[in-house]
């Protein structure tokens, strides 16, 4: 997980006095501040961790959803129980620490562990792409939990989203009032299908925007927003 540089950050901010800005993410609101920095509610107008089951506005508290709640604690023990045994049988030449996260909003699921060093999670997204280990795991996932409507997100380097079908990164629009805006755009890099970024992205609610990095981002910005 890479951290923001601060060109990036000024780039943002001298954005935010053109546009209204919001920041969306799978991550927990730990994790988002590991990558924008502490007090990122307070940097933008809008911040959504989790895809938007914890919501802020202007620094304050829209909402906090459980996955625990809605699934029930049978349902997330079958979970982990199935996971921890998939995992167990899977030969990959790494394996670390922290199969399964358990975050308030989605289960996140890494063949390697999430403990691994920088150098172990390059290492891993290449053997992934190139065996889909996380793709086969998605797959056998979907027919056994085929009762429970979840829906599954591979996204990052090593790891795998899975939360109700409908709290995907759609799930923070509903925050957003179509009263308060002509449009809105949203800004990704995986947005293909199975990306978690794949449904806001192609949500009619919204613009999407395919980038490949910070510097395309800034780039596609700077071409729509700030020379007008």
């Amino acid at each position: 997980r890479g951290e923001i540089t601060e060109e990036m950050m000024d780039f943002l901010k001298a954005l935010g006095k053109k546009i209204t800005v919001g920041i969306v993410g799978g991550s927990d609101l730990p994790k988002q501040e590991e990558q924008l920095g502490a007090g990122v509610v307070d940097m933008f107008p809008y911040n959504f961790s989790q895809n938007g089951l914890v919501a802020y506005k202007n620094g304050k508290i829209l909402e906090v959803q459980t996955i625990a709640k809605f699934l029930g604690e049978d349902n997330i023990k079958r979970i982990v129980n199935w996971v921890l045994k998939y995992l167990a049988d899977v030969d990959i030449p790494v394996k670390r620490g922290t199969f399964i996260e358990f975050r308030s909003g989605m289960f996140n699921i890494s063949p390697i562990g999430r403990n691994c060093s920088r150098e172990e999670r390059n290492d891993y997204e290449k053997f992934d792409l190139e065996h889909n280990i996380r793709q086969n795991m998605v797959q056998a996932m979907k027919e056994e939990f085929v009762d429970l409507n979840l829906t599954y997100s591979i996204g990052g380097q090593i790891s795998f989203d899975v939360f109700p079908s409908g709290w995907d990164k759609t799930y923070c629009l509903r925050f957003i009032s179509p009263d308060d805006f002509d449009e809105v755009h949203f800004f990704g890099d995986k947005t293909f299908v199975g990306g978690n970024d794949y449904e806001i992205f192609s949500s009619e609610r919204t613009i999407g925007h395919t980038v490949t990095s910070p510097e395309d981002t800034m780039e596609q910005c700077t071409k729509l927003f700030m020379n007008k």
